[in-house]
């Protein structure tokens, strides 16, 4: 038990949410800190069910999505490592308003709410920047509002594809997970999304591989609209 009570602190403390905390005060999370093993495929909570605490991704994906009543999936946002998500409905004490379900086999650490609002209560330094955490996840919410209505389909899939280290020209970036996937985050059917890939491959602008694709133009591929 002690080894993996460290591993949860070395963790923590390398999160931007912690990583100004003291020992004793990562100490005090790690105790109200649960390690969750979950496989692919499997469900980590369902739309509805209480929360009470935030998750955070030690390896692996998860997908936040949910199901209108026509039955069709709408993913609102894949989490990779080192980020977390739940900590707005926990704060509110309200039920979970969307699913999610592994992508990958993922370890998350799950820190209860108690742990959160006891640390809340010592130190307004932490309360600053979990307040920080919730406004990137708002101000993350309204560029995807701004882009779902003001950019077309096209752009949003260049804007998926330039986005962080890979958008340079000779960059590659490895899909990882579905079409299917990434097309729902991209509020667009994966009909569409194959086709804009299709259409920007036949410019020349990107090559595709199965799952890699590899930017060949980027200074073109930032001003095509279709």
């Amino acid at each position: 038990m002690a080894t993996a009570k460290i591993k949860v602190q070395d963790f923590l403390s390398r999160l931007a949410l912690f990583n100004d905390l003291a020992p004793a005060e990562l100490d005090q999370l790690a105790s109200g800190t649960a390690e969750l093993h979950v496989a692919r495929g499997e469900t980590v909570f369902q739309r509805g069910d209480p929360c009470v605490g935030f998750h955070t991704v030690v390896y692996g994906q998860v997908k936040l999505a949910f199901t209108s009543s026509q039955g069709d999936e709408k993913v609102v946002e894949i989490i990779g490592p080192g980020h977390s998500f739940g900590e707005a409905l926990m704060f509110m004490e309200k039920p979970y308003i969307v699913s999610a379900q592994a992508l990958a086999d993922t370890l998350l650490l799950h820190v209860s709410k108690a742990t959160v609002f006891d640390q809340l209560e010592r130190d307004p330094h932490f309360a600053r920047k979990m307040l920080a955490g919730l406004s990137r996840r708002l101000h993350g919410l309204i560029c995807d509002v701004e882009g779902y209505s003001l950019r077309s389909g096209t752009q949003r899939v260049i804007g998926y594809l330039l986005k962080g280290e890979a958008g340079e020209d000779g960059g590659q970036i490895t899909l990882s997970v579905s079409k299917t996937v990434i097309a729902s985050r991209l509020n667009l059917t994966p009909e569409h999304f194959s086709r804009i890939l299709h259409d920007l491959s036949g410019k020349h602008l990107i090559g595709v591989s199965g799952r890699k694709i590899t930017i060949l133009d980027s200074e073109k591929l930032r001003d095509y609209d279709g």
